[in-house]
């Protein structure tokens, strides 16, 4: 019996199923053993008698979970967990070149959402000169019109300074990654198109409630701001004016 007569007469063995299904359960095992960062977890061979299944397919999977930043090698320690590098891992795929239109677009509403829903955050950390700050930059920008043109970088300039009052880390990051996607979206055609959009809540005005006001105020006053946006997203309401 021939090689040639075996590979007709065989299908190939789908080893990608079993490394997924060995992935799986080894994601399982760290979260019942409830390991922490710098827990050492057990060795490929001790793995593969308790799975199994070949070294070679532990390894596999162990390489993904490395990739994954779930995982490290260490030194007379072997393998041991670690916090995953989340934004970094982001950053590699949150290239608007490579994401198909329909999941720019949940981005771009995904941004939207985040600034409206900051308010708590903002109203908990801001201070007497965070607000003279955002005065400043308000007061660089055109005087305002009954129409207006958006301005990618005054809105980069105001919003990125609330996300950095909010001060939350996580939230600014990822702030970082959505920026361009948000760039992007706003000249791709992805969203409609816009001409001379309507002023609504002005970010002058933002910085008053920011002053004067609660934080359900600014969550509608944010939600009045970005009214321009979501009417690109889903037209405008006949009973707008």
């Amino acid at each position: 019996m021939t090689l040639a007569f075996l590979k007709n007469e065989i299908k190939p063995m789908d080893t990608s199923s079993l490394v997924d299904k060995v992935e799986d359960s080894l994601v399982n095992l760290l979260q019942k053993r409830k390991l922490s960062v710098g827990d050492v977890i057990p060795k490929e061979i001790e793995l593969a008698e308790a799975l199994g299944v070949s070294r070679t397919v532990v390894r596999e999977a162990l390489t993904r979970l490395r990739i994954l930043g779930l995982i490290e090698s260490k030194k007379k320690k072997g393998s041991v967990i670690t916090s995953p590098d989340l934004f970094g891992m982001l950053s590699k795929s949150m290239n608007p070149h490579i994401l198909a239109p329909e999941t720019l677009k949940e981005i771009f509403e995904l941004r939207l959402v985040l600034e409206i829903g900051m308010a708590d955050l903002l109203f908990h950390r801001i201070t007497k000169a965070d607000i003279a700050s955002l005065y400043k930059i308000v007061a660089d920008e055109p005087k305002e019109s009954k129409f207006h043109v958006f301005n990618i970088d005054y809105e980069i300039a105001f919003h990125g300074k609330l996300y950095e009052i909010a001060g939350n880390e996580t939230l600014k990051k990822f702030q970082k990654l959505l920026l361009p996607i948000f760039d992007y979206v706003h000249n791709s055609g992805i969203v409609n198109e816009q001409s001379l959009l309507e002023t609504f809540v002005t970010h002058k005005n933002l910085v008053e409630i920011l002053e004067k006001g609660t934080p359900e105020l600014f969550r509608n006053g944010m939600r009045g701001h970005l009214e321009n946006h979501f009417i690109r997203l889903f037209g405008k309401k006949e009973n707008s004016k």
